[in-house]
C-alpha cells in the first residue's frame, strides 16, 4: 500500500537532492582496500575474487564465537548495539534453530548495508553459513527491501554450491517495518509491525523457532571474525570495539558515500575537520532518524567513547547540514515522515508524533510556540510507546530542538531567507504497511 507523505507543501525541497551513493568512496578510509569492502572499488566482487581474498568460509563452534565476539567487543550494526556474544550464547544450539540476516534498510540515511549486499556479497553469505554451522541449523534467510541487493545475493548463491540452504526473501517495507521483530512477524504471515510486548527472537522467532536475527554487517563482521581470529581482528579498533565500521556519509561532507573505517577513527577526521571560519558548529545527525544530532565533537566512533556521551551509532550513518539550506525546513519535513511511518498501534505514537511534527511546522512558519510545552510533550512520548520508534523520534527531534534556538528566532522574525534542499532524504512513498514478500 502506498501514499503520498503528508508535509507541509512549504517543505518540499528544491532542488531535488543528489542519492547517497550506494557504494564506497575512494580516498576515505585509513584501510586501504578495507575489509568487508576490499575489493569493491573495482565493483561487486564476485566468487572467484572474493575465494582468492578469504578462502572458503572458516567454520568455527558456537562457543568459539561467543569467546571471540566477546574479545572483540562485537555488537549489532543495525542500531541497537546488542553484544553478538550475548544473543549467541542465548540460542540453544538444533537443528530448529533459524538464522535471520536482517537486510531491510529502512532509514532513508543509510546505505551501508544495501552497499554491501550490492558489493561484496559472499562477506554476508559467509558470515551466515558461519553462523548457521555454529548453531547446527542449515535454515538461514535473508530479508532484504530491494531487488537489486536481492538480485547481487542470489547471484552469490548461485556462484557457490555450499549456499544451497539459503533463502534470499525481497520483503515489501519501510522505517518500523525494518524493525526485527516486525521482519519476523512479516515472515510468521502476520502483520509486519513491530508487536507490543516484545519476545527475544532468540527464544521464538520464524515459525516459533529459536532465532539467530542479526543486521547484515553484523553477520559479515561475524565471518570477518571467525576468517580472521581474535587477534588479527583486533589489528584495528579500540579495547572496547575492536576492527571496523561501516559508515554512510552525507550532507556537508568531502566525499559523500559508504566508507569502512577503524571503530575508533574520530568524528572530525570523517567530516575533514571543522568547517573553516565557522563561527558555530555545525549540526551533525550521528545515527539516522532515531539519531541524535550534535554539534562537531572530538569524539571517536567506538561504542565506548560514544555511549560515555550518551550516544551510540545507530543505524551507523552520519549527516552534516550545510549552512546554505534551512535547517529548521529540514527537520520540520522529516517530523511529518517520522509521524507518517506510526505503526498506528499506540497513542504516544500516532497522536504525539503528529503533534510534534505540527510543531516544528508552525515553528518553520514563525508560529508562536510554548518551548516548554514541547519538552513536555517529548517527555509524554518517551518510553510509553508499543515499540522503539516513538523514542528515536522524541531523541531526534529532542536534540534538534536544542539546537534550533536562534533559528526559530529568525523565523520568528520573519525567516531565515535560506531554501529547504532536502539534505535529510524523505521517501515519497509510506509503503510500510505492505508485507508481499517474494523470494527464489
Amino acid at each position: 500500500m502506498t501514499a503520498s507523505t503528508s508535509i507541509p507543501s512549504a517543505l518540499t525541497p528544491t532542488p531535488t537532492p543528489t542519492p547517497i551513493p550506494p557504494a564506497p568512496v575512494p580516498g576515505r578510509t585509513p584501510l586501504g582496500t578495507g575489509r568487508l569492502l576490499a575489493g569493491t572499488r573495482d565493483g561487486r566482487v564476485g566468487f572467484d575474487a572474493h575465494l582468492a581474498r578469504s578462502g572458503y568460509p572458516r567454520h568455527r563452534d558456537l562457543a568459539w564465537l561467543c569467546d571471540a565476539s566477546r574479545r572483540v567487543g562485537l555488537r549489532g550494526r543495525g542500531g541497537a548495539g546488542f553484544p553478538v556474544a550475548e544473543k549467541l550464547a542465548a540460542i540453544r544450539p538444533g537443528r530448529s534453530v533459524q538464522v535471520l540476516v536482517n537486510g531491510s534498510e529502512s532509514d532513508p540515511t543509510s546505505w551501508k548495508d544495501r552497499t554491501l549486499m550490492r558489493q561484496a556479497p559472499h562477506r554476508v553469505i559467509d558470515g551466515a553459513l558461519i553462523a548457521a554451522a555454529a548453531l547446527n541449523t542449515d535454515s538461514i534467510t535473508v530479508v532484504t527491501h530491494d531487488e537489486p541487493s536481492a538480485d547481487s545475493l542470489w547471484q552469490a548463491c548461485a556462484e557457490r554450491a555450499d549456499a544451497g540452504s539459503v533463502d534470499i526473501r525481497v520483503v515489501g517495507g519501510g522505517f518500523v517495518a525494518g524493525e526485527s521483530h516486525a521482519v519476523i512477524a512479516g515472515l510468521n504471515g502476520a502483520h509486519p509491525t513491530p508487536p507490543g510486548r516484545h519476545v527475544s527472537a532468540t527464544r521464538r522467532g520464524i515459525g516459533g523457532a529459536p532465532t539467530f536475527a542479526a543486521n547484515v554487517e553484523t553477520v559479515a563482521q561475524l565471518g570477518l571474525l571467525a576468517e580472521l581470529g581474535v587477534e588479527r581482528f583486533a589489528e584495528l579498533g579500540s579495547g572496547g570495539e575492536w576492527g571496523t565500521v561501516l559508515l554512510t556519509l552525507s550532507g556537508a561532507v568531502a566525499s559523500p558515500g559508504v566508507v569502512e573505517v577503524a571503530t575508533n577513527t574520530p568524528l572530525l577526521a570523517l567530516l575533514g575537520g571543522r568547517a573553516p571560519g565557522s563561527r558555530s558548529p555545525r549540526p551533525v545527525l550521528l545515527g539516522g532518524y532515531h539519531g541524535r544530532w550534535i554539534g562537531e565533537e572530538t569524539t571517536r566512533l567506538d561504542h565506548d567513547s560514544l555511549a560515555a556521551r550518551g550516544l551510540d551509532r545507530g543505524v551507523g550513518s552520519i549527516t552534516v547540514l550545510p549552512p546554505h539550506t534551512c535547517a529548521l525546513g529540514e527537520i520540520a519535513r522529516v517530523a511529518h515522515w517520522l509521524a507518517d511511518r506510526s505503526a498506528g498501534q499506540c497513542g504516544p505514537c500516532v497522536f504525539g508524533l503528529r503533534a510534534l511534527a505540527d510543531d516544528f511546522s508552525a515553528f518553520y512558519y514563525g508560529e508562536p510556540r510554548d518551548l516548554d510545552a514541547i519538552r513536555r510533550r517529548l517527555g509524554l512520548v518517551a518510553g510509553r510507546g508499543s515499540c522503539h520508534h516513538p523514542d528515536g523520534a522524541v531523541g531526534f527531534l529532542g536534540s534538534a530542538l536544542g539546537m534550533l534556538g536562534a533559528e526559530i528566532d529568525r523565523h520568528r522574525r520573519g525567516g531565515c531567507g535560506r531554501d529547504v534542499l532536502g539534505i535529510l532524504p524523505v521517501p515519497d512513498t509510506n509503503d510500510h504497511q505492505d508485507g508481499a514478500d517474494h523470494g527464489r
